[in-house]
């Protein structure tokens, strides 16, 4: 896994080229293309074809209808804001790695239970950012974290410091990465 997911919004396959091309002219691989717009499927089918060089999932899967949608149209894993039992099982089944939104210890030994021991971390900055990953931590030494949601260039260097930090994710890449293509446009004309 890499250690930076970009969480994805599009609402255009045209959206979808641009985003995926700044992406990936800032190094980064991976794109994580949310469920939150009514062409996610349509643009992980079009990424996975187009840019088969990175490694295309979906986010923002809350539930067994979108999870077999985004598999079928080629998602490499997949992320949601919460744990649901179905949507692991299918994952499982598909041999899909799956990243369910996770920040409570109960959440965290549900998903143990159904053999996930990477979880996402969101929103990182409301429950209590690096401060109750490290707590969380010790009972649960097995865990990885994949934080999102308040992890910025501010504060990402010392989330990645922490080895219990599988990668971090944010709509921050997207920003930064069509800011830099942005500038390197104008700086050509």
């Amino acid at each position: 896994m890499e250690k930076f997911i970009p969480v994805v919004v599009v609402n255009s396959i045209e959206e979808t080229e641009k985003i995926l091309t700044a992406l990936k002219n800032n190094g980064i691989n991976t794109a994580e293309i949310t469920f939150r717009t009514g062409c996610a499927a349509e643009a992980i089918a079009y990424a996975r074809k187009n840019h088969s060089e990175m490694s295309i999932g979906a986010g923002t899967v809350i539930n067994a209808e979108q999870c077999v949608k985004a598999i079928a149209s080629g998602a490499e894993f997949i992320v949601s804001p919460g744990l649901s039992a179905a949507v692991a099982q299918i994952c499982k089944k598909e041999n899909i790695p799956y990243y369910p939104g996770c920040v409570t210890p109960t959440e965290i030994m549900q998903a143990l239970d159904l053999g996930i021991t990477t979880v996402k971390f969101f929103p990182a900055n409301i429950y209590g950012g690096l401060k109750a990953l490290k707590a969380l931590s010790a009972p649960f030494p097995q865990v990885k974290f994949i934080p999102t949601g308040g992890v910025d260039r501010s504060n990402i260097d010392e989330f990645l410091a922490f080895d219990k930090v599988e990668a971090i994710g944010g709509s921050f890449f997207v920003k930064e990465a069509l800011a830099k293509m942005s500038n390197e446009d104008g700086d050509k004309k």
